[in-house]
């Protein structure tokens, strides 16, 4: 197994962020951030985080990897390698339709992953290679055998740590023994808020979750790739139904405070999700949730959790 590295020139790099770097108006697919506009964002990063994760590797992650480096940024990255579903199917197993652009797209991430890996070498610190794809609820699941090929060829052409990222709820299923068994350490999702716990039970809940998928692969480390507390949510839907704990500035303040001692006290490695607000996620309506996750708001400015960090 290769090592997941939370140090640097003996200084712990395990304080990380998740970064989406879409504004307004922008979205994949459609307009892209600016040279400039991810400068920015770095900028502020830094200030903050020493490790950011990407979740894909095509355009705009080079244009990131490149700033860092021309900064001179003390920024570590876990660069993703985006897997779309190839396929789908029935209750049954039976093949519905297949995507075979979508086989493109995954073969080009994957040969852009490996590249830019190679390429910005002591920036790049890991390589995930999917995400959510086999936790029941994801809408963007993939058959274990693919997600397990992409897995090995990646790991093949590297000599970085590799991973994929996904949910506690599937971490915790004996069938995933069989993809940890593929990959260097787990990639594991802890959200406090989506599973209905309130802000005075949300550290307690976060450790625990942790220390139960740790002690399910006990020959794997485990690093959180994702926890948060969301400072918007709409009161129709999904999110009205299962989130239960209040959300607020105060209330993320907190929660991101808490993970954070814990974080740097036990050596854990957890990237908060998310460095900024992106407007483009989720409903059209302002407070859907999926919109609030940042620690700044999509305009750049602080919210209370960081306003006095910088």
């Amino acid at each position: 197994m290769r090592p997941f590295v939370t140090e640097r020139a003996k200084r712990w790099i395990g304080k990380a962020v998740c970064y989406g770097p879409y504004r307004d108006g922008q979205r994949p697919g459609g307009s892209s951030p600016s040279r400039e506009e991810i400068r920015e964002d770095l900028r502020i990063i830094a200030r903050h985080w020493r490790m950011i994760r990407l979740y894909g590797s095509v355009p705009p992650a080079e244009t990131i990897l490149e700033v860092i480096r021309e900064e001179g940024l003390s920024l570590e990255v876990m660069l993703g390698i985006w897997i779309a579903p190839e396929e789908t199917r029935d209750d049954a197993g039976n093949l519905i339709d297949r995507f075979p652009d979508r086989v493109e797209a995954n073969r080009k991430e994957v040969e852009q992953g490996i590249r830019l890996a190679a390429a910005y070498r002591e920036i790049v610190t890991s390589l995930c290679v999917g995400n959510e794809t086999q936790v029941f609820w994801s809408p963007h699941r993939s058959p274990l055998g693919v997600l397990i090929e992409y897995v090995r060829r990646v790991r093949a052409r590297t000599d970085l740590p590799v991973t994929t990222a996904d949910d506690f709820n599937y971490w915790n299923q004996p069938e995933s023994r069989a993809l940890a068994h593929e990959i260097d350490f787990i990639n594991c999702y802890a959200h406090p808020l989506w599973n209905g716990v309130l802000l005075e039970d949300a550290l307690k809940w976060t450790r625990k979750t942790y220390a139960e998928i740790q002690a399910a692969h006990p020959d794997r480390r485990v690093i959180l790739g994702e926890t948060g507390w969301a400072t918007s949510k709409h009161d129709e839907g999904e999110q009205a139904r299962l989130i239960k704990g209040r959300t607020g500035e105060e209330e993320q303040k907190a929660f991101y405070r808490a993970v954070t001692a814990w974080s740097e006290k036990e050596g854990v490695p957890v990237f908060f999700f998310e460095a900024f607000d992106e407007n483009w996620k989720g409903g059209d309506h302002p407070d859907e949730v999926e919109k609030h996750w940042g620690l700044y708001r999509a305009n750049r400015t602080p919210k209370k959790a960081v306003a006095d960090e910088s």
